[in-house]
């Protein structure tokens, strides 16, 4: 059974640490201010959890964990989490490029993601600002009238070798995220409020990335045992 009130204002954020965070980030790209749609019900528990439901599932509140992840090595440089819904985990993937660009001074030269963040502002923020290459997914999927749904990816990129060679890597991606969830724990979290949940991801990608330690240490060829 789903609980939850109609509108914000039914929320009490004096007894709640939960309620106040999360009317602290109303107006925050990746909660509130991803979108102008008001949501169907508002967890009075854990407000900042979006109800949400994949296909044939029970709708529940949820986060949204999203990876920036260096496909090569398949490890995980940057976490944001977000409310689930397109337009913040697309907000989300610009947050973490920046961060990583600023702490790291890492800038890639591509950026692997499936067809949800290949619209044209996405594209284009990518190319003319960030100067990063769009290996962006093309779903191949047909509108109402049976033409094939435009994308922004250019042509060329589409049909270029490191394109193709993109997206074979891209089940490592799926790969970070199926332990984070198996093995991270992340299937269902055990707190509640954004602070803590963030943390909850951090920690998860933190334990991830030291598993895949020795494996990134070990000599070419060779196997590197972990104490």
């Amino acid at each position: 059974m789903r609980i939850g009130v109609e509108k914000v204002e039914d929320l009490d954020p004096t007894p709640s640490r939960t309620v106040a965070e999360y009317l602290s980030v109303l107006d925050d790209a990746a909660f509130g201010g991803a979108t102008t749609v008001e949501p169907k019900a508002i967890s009075p528990i854990d407000p900042a959890a979006c109800c949400t439901a994949s296909a044939n599932s029970v709708a529940g509140y949820a986060y949204s964990d999203n990876y920036l992840i260096d496909l090569k090595h398949a490890v995980i440089m940057d976490v944001e989490a977000t409310t689930t819904i397109r337009q913040a985990e697309v907000g989300a993937a610009k947050t973490m490029l920046d961060r990583t660009a600023e702490q790291f001074g890492v800038t890639p030269s591509r950026l692997v993601a499936d067809a949800g963040y290949g619209s044209a502002e996405m594209v284009e923020w990518l190319v003319d600002e960030r100067g990063i290459e769009p290996h962006v997914a093309i779903n191949g999927a047909v509108s109402k009238t049976g033409k094939a749904r435009k994308t922004a990816v250019p042509p060329e990129v589409a049909a270029s070798l490191r394109y193709a060679i993109s997206q074979r890597l891209r089940k490592r991606i799926e790969e970070c995220f199926g332990w984070s969830k198996t093995v991270g724990g992340l299937t269902q979290v055990k707190v509640r409020g954004l602070a803590k949940v963030r943390a909850v991801f951090v920690f998860a990608i933190a334990a991830y990335n030291i598993v895949r330690l020795p494996k990134l240490l070990a000599p070419s060829g060779k196997a590197c045992l972990a104490a």
